[in-house]
This record gives structure tokens, sequence and C-alpha cells, in this order.
């Protein structure tokens, strides 16, 4: 397959050697987990269960109808409250707390395991749904909704495995311990949404990873694999279908307003243990690294789990330790309360040492452009931060803010340090509210 390569982008000292190496380990239970009722794009869930009610691992605890997905209690236990508790986002949002027994009791009413060719696309949808499924990657939509949408409108699924973020290597280390998961799980998915060609996206600087998908894929014609030039940020799903197909998703659209759906490595490895095992979706891998954790590793835990307790694990932070953030460095978000726990949707703690400070209290715009030249959605940060201090909401539209994807490109090239992404989600978040 011919790449296409796209407009900026930068290529970053990526640390992944920290975590590269780690082999998958399993994290220990937590005495009790937090489980935010906000854990996806979309309507916020419902307790379904009760302050002082036993739970068992794997139920469903929280659902909503619409846009949502249900949450699923990761150990057996007992309620201990539902109350507001701190989110990765930073917010205090309705959490269910479950003090862990210990005893892993299993849900009894778990979809039981399934043949995918026996099954309707519609049954297959409503499965995900049950399991609680959403995008794995970073952007939290309920799986079931893009799937809806998607269905036969789109002819070509990427299976995204790029995880182009530095030191994340969550997925990475996911296609070599679990491979055939991942493909099996796109495979359904081809096969569900009805496309004429499923691609495996990985970029050329994993050699484990890629050696382990050609071993998964021998034999097999219903996926392929592509590898794709190390650069950042090869993962965003509008520079992936650009460089695999060529075809460019114009402003405001969708990937399926050009034929294709784009799905994270992740995700799909969940679908396949969701419907060939019957699992909920109450675990996940995340790579806890950087140069202020003592024992950087890649450890499934399980969702809920505060993260003072995984980082815990990893040998605890070093002295100089300045940041913690959940996700990347580009993208992530600065913890500042390490009781909140791991979501659906977190791939990594990141942990950096005061070296990486390189604040300032004056940052100022020096018109060099250099935001401009690398920014992958062919924006102009420079004026996008001018208008965002102005509170210009007309000049924001004309300025395409909504197009912008917070992929850090701009604030990492800016001399100046300006806080270019900060701004522009705060702009984003006060036109919502408007």
């Amino acid at each position: 397959m011919t790449t296409v390569s796209f407009h900026g982008g930068i290529h970053i000292d990526d640390g992944k050697h920290l975590t590269r190496q780690q082999p998958l380990q399993r994290a220990k239970p937590p005495r009790h987990i937090i489980l935010p009722l906000q854990q996806h794009i979309g309507r916020p869930c419902e307790p379904c269960v009760r302050v002082g009610e036993q739970v068992t691992w794997g139920q469903v605890v929280a659902d909503a109808d619409g846009l949502s997905a249900p949450i699923h209690s990761s150990v057996s236990g007992k309620v201990l409250a539902i109350e507001n508790r701190r989110h990765p986002n930073g917010r205090h949002v309705p959490s269910i707390v479950i003090a862990n027994d210990g005893l892993d009791t299993p849900c009894q009413t778990e979809t039981p395991p399934a043949d995918p060719a026996a099954l309707s696309p519609e049954d297959l949808i409503a499965l995900i749904r049950r399991a609680g499924i959403i995008g794995m990657g970073g952007a939290a939509f309920p799986t079931e909704a893009k799937l809806r949408s998607a269905r036969e409108k789109a002819d070509t699924l990427i299976i995204n495995a790029c995880e182009c973020e530095p030191y994340l290597t969550a997925d990475e280390t996911l296609l070599s311990c679990r491979g055939q998961e991942v493909v099996d799980g796109g495979s359904i998915v081809g096969k569900l949404l009805g496309v004429s060609q499923v691609v495996l996206a990985l970029e050329d600087d994993k050699p484990q990873a890629a050696e382990a998908a050609r071993s998964v894929l021998s034999g097999r014609s219903d996926v392929r694999l592509c590898l794709l030039p190390r650069r950042y940020p090869q993962g965003s799903e509008k520079h992936l279908i650009l460089a695999l197909t060529g075809r460019e998703v114009p402003p405001g659209k969708l990937p399926m307003d050009v034929g294709c759906a784009v799905i994270n490595a992740a995700t799909c490895s969940a679908i396949a243990r969701a419907v060939y095992l019957g699992e909920n979706l109450t675990e996940r891998i995340v790579t806890v690294t950087g140069d202020a954790v003592r024992q950087p590793r890649n450890l499934l835990v399980r969702i809920g789990t505060p993260m003072a307790d995984v980082i815990a694990q990893c040998g605890g932070l070093s002295g100089d330790a300045w940041k913690v953030m959940a996700g990347g460095p580009m993208m992530g978000l600065a913890q500042r309360d390490l009781e909140a726990p791991i979501i659906k949707n977190t791939g990594a703690l990141v942990c950096l040492s005061l070296r990486h400070r390189d604040e300032t209290d004056h940052p100022a715009c020096i018109r060099c452009g250099r935001c401009v030249r690398v920014c992958p959605m062919r924006l102009q940060p420079l004026y996008l931060y001018r208008f965002a201090h102005w509170g210009s909401s007309a000049q924001l539209r004309r300025a395409r803010l909504t197009d912008c994807i917070e992929c850090g490109c701009c604030a990492y090239v800016c001399p100046g340090k300006l806080p270019l992404v900060e701004t522009f989600r705060q702009a984003k978040q006060q036109r919502k509210e408007a």
C-alpha cells in the first residue's frame, strides 16, 4: 500500500525505550476502586446499585440510555459510597466507590461466549454495548455509536496501533502479547461494517510488535499490515486516513464521510474478548513511565484503581518528580490528585522530573511562525491564541478552532512557551457552555 505524507507534524525523542522491553505484568487489585459515572463522550451513566449493596466482578453498576456505555465493577465487594470524587480531567464528578473483598466473585449474568458468524450485525453491536466498550485510544466515544454510524458507509476499516505519543507502549505491548485478539476484534468489526478491506496500521519503529502482527496475520487475507514512517501525530485518525488511503476528511466531517472507520487496537482487543470470552470491560493495559517513576512498567490494571496505587506498584515517584500526566506528554492531562482513578481510556501515566520543567512566568509570541509550520491541521495557532484571549467567537469560528485536534505540536515548538493547547481547550469548553 502506498502511503501519503501529511502536512506539519514533528519528530520527538519519544522515551519509549523505558518500557519497550518490559513484559506485561498484572497489577495487584486495589483495596477499593473508584468508578466515575462519566467515562466516555456522551450522556453520563446513572448508578444501578445502592450504598451497602454487594456487587460482583463484571456486574453492571451504572448505565444510561442514548449515547452512553455501561460501567462494570472490576472487583467484587461492597458499595461504600456514591459521591463526588476526583476525575482524571481534574473535576469532581459523581462516582461509585467499591471496597474490594478480594474474592473476585464473577458476575453470573455476563454475556456467554459467542460465535460472531452466528450473530447478526445488530446482535454484535448490542453485545459490544453491553460489554461497556468505548474508544480506548483517547477519544472515549462509545463504540456502539461509532459502529452504527459507520455501518454500510465505510469501505475501509483501519485498526490504529500507531501509538505515536511519546513514552506510550501500551498498544505496542498489547500487539506483542495479545496480537491475535487485536486482529480477531478488527476482523469482527470489518465483517460487521461490511468493509472491503481491513488494515492494521503500525509505525515502523516498533519491530517487536510488527513481527508479532506478521505472525498472527500469516495465512490470513482478511486483515493487512501497513507500516508507516514514525512521525507525530501519525495516529490521529484524520492523518491516518490520509496516509493510508489518500482521502482527506473535510473540516467538520467524520471518517465515515470518506468511507473509512478507525478503531483503536485496544478497543479491538476488548471486542474480541467480549465476543469470544464473554468478558465485560473491567481492565486495560497502562504504561507507567517517565524519568520520575522508579520502575517503569506496562501493567494490566483494573479500571477504577487509584493512580497512586498503580504508581506505588512501580516503585513510587522519585524525589524530583514534577508532573504526572494521565495519557501522553503531548495530549495528556496533568494530575493534581493521584487518588483520581484509571478509567477506560487511560493508556498511560507519564511521570516527569523537574528537568522537564520549561514553563515561564512571561509567555510571549515572537511571531516566528513555527506553530503554523508544524500544525497538521493547517491552522494558524498564533491567531487562535490571540482570538481566544479576545473572547471573539466569530474570529475563532473563522479560524476553525473546532478543527484543532489538541495534538500539542504547536506548544512543543513554541520558543515563547505559550500555553497554546490549554488555551484552545478552554476556548472550546467556553463555546460549549455559551
